[in-house]
């Protein structure tokens, strides 16, 4: 096992966990259904925050994997996660709450929960940029990573201060939509060899040949 293998199991194990709360809590939202109405706000709101994971999840893999290992990088890894695992933990309500709508949770827990994704992403952004400066385009890649993270702070902010759920609809779905369309490109396009995501594509196909 490589260092960053080491790294990256323990970043994947944190971030795995904010999954699986997500994942408990939509099973205890669909199973209490007759009693707590679900409505459309809290599904949507974890989708996206499902989606955010598994995007962050990528970012790291691709930016980070050529970093020597350090106590810094797992202190930090393990900051992210947490901020993204508290997150994930706000989305439903617990077993001990007492029973209500879901919407009732929703507008009490949707703008910590969207603010502390913006804070991950925040975070994410400072390591990126560290990583990425002193690369070969790197104030390219530093431009690209300001603008996502502009756009990101309109929508996801915008869904976090309003009251107004057509508005939370619209910046969410959109974002979660712009998710989706770029999974699904990443898919009947996979990225050039010479690129970071393709030698990091490439290098997480060959690892995981080395275990069929």
């Amino acid at each position: 096992m490589s260092a960053f293998e080491f790294f990256f199991s323990f970043y994947g194990l944190l971030l795995g966990l904010s999954v699986a709360v997500l994942a408990t809590g939509a099973a205890r939202a669909f199973k209490h259904r007759r009693s707590q109405p679900v409505g459309w706000l809290t599904p949507l709101l974890a989708v996206f925050v499902a989606l955010d994971i598994a995007t962050f999840w990528e970012a790291a893999w691709v930016n980070y994997r050529a970093l020597p290992f350090s106590y810094g990088l797992l202190v930090g890894g393990l900051v992210v996660a947490v901020v993204y695992f508290i997150a994930a933990a706000l989305v439903f309500p617990d077993d001990g709450d007492a029973p209500a709508p879901l919407d009732d949770h929703f507008w009490a827990n949707k703008r910590a929960t969207l603010c502390l994704l913006i804070v991950a992403n925040l975070l994410g952004v400072c390591g990126q940029l560290a990583v990425n400066l002193t690369r070969e385009n790197g104030q390219g890649l530093a431009a690209a990573y300001a603008l996502n993270m502009a756009i990101y702070i309109v929508l996801v902010g915008g869904a976090a201060w309003t009251r107004r759920r057509w508005l939370f609809a619209v910046a969410i779905g959109l974002h979660t939509l712009l998710y989706v369309y770029i999974a699904v490109v990443s898919i009947l396009s996979p990225p050039p060899r010479d690129t970071p995501l393709g030698k990091a594509t490439a290098a997480a196909v060959s690892t995981a040949r080395q275990y069929v």
